[in-house]
């Protein structure tokens, strides 16, 4: 498993034209190349007239799985110009498909790359591009004299403090970056002289936004 990776949060659309040509760029955050072939099928549905549907996905759950599809344009000047522009975004879990209704006026090997490029770029860009870091649910039991000690150490430390409850003693669901478990386990530690009681969970991936926030 990645221990963290880039992708989108929400299913997007983006349209341009160029050279009286309409390119209207669709993308969506998937799981499985299932989702990503589902997808593709919707959209050449509901594009059924279009001149072309290029596709080009890319999904790594262990495996790096990459496909693309010029759909009929020429060789090399649209389904591979769309997943660079994924490559390039550091982007994984994603698919795009680049819809092109053409206008009468041949665009050239180097236009197409541009259009298929600027169409993925903007599909993407409209989308909110987020990051999935893979995190430990660390669950903590600590008394409560001890709990403010503790709750400033793992806010001054960034982690994040996913629940709180507050039942006979404090009980805490800290989630925290797979690698840093050992080191915050030994300030818990440390801040409670012991007398925490730590459970290390299940891996589970986070959503964090461009400006850090968490998004549930």
């Amino acid at each position: 498993m990645l221990t963290e990776y880039k992708t989108i949060l929400n299913t997007a659309e983006a349209e341009f034209e160029e050279k009286k040509s309409r390119f209207i760029a669709n993308v969506r955050p998937i799981t499985c190349e299932e989702e990503a072939l589902e997808f593709i099928e919707e959209m050449r549905s509901k594009y059924w007239n279009a001149t072309h549907n290029v596709y080009a996905y890319s999904i790594n759950n262990g495996t790096l799985v990459q496909r693309y599809s010029d759909d009929g344009e020429p060789s090399g000047t649209a389904g591979m110009p769309t997943l660079e522009v994924i490559k390039r975004m550091g982007l994984q879990d994603v698919v795009v498909v680049v819809t092109r209704y053409f206008g009468g006026t041949l665009l050239g090997a180097s236009g197409l790359i541009r259009a298929y490029s600027k169409g993925a770029s903007l599909g993407l860009e409209a989308a909110e591009i987020v990051t999935r870091k893979l995190c430990y649910n660390l669950n903590i039991i600590i008394e409560y004299t001890i709990f403010g000690r503790l709750q400033n150490m793992l806010i001054s430390n960034n982690n994040i403090i996913k629940d709180i409850r507050y039942e006979q003693d404090v009980e805490l669901c800290v989630l925290i970056e797979v690698g840093n478990e050992e080191e915050l386990m030994k300030d818990i530690v440390e801040v409670s002289n012991g007398r925490a009681v730590i459970d290390l969970g299940e891996k589970t991936y986070i959503t964090l936004g461009s400006d850090g926030r968490l998004i549930i």
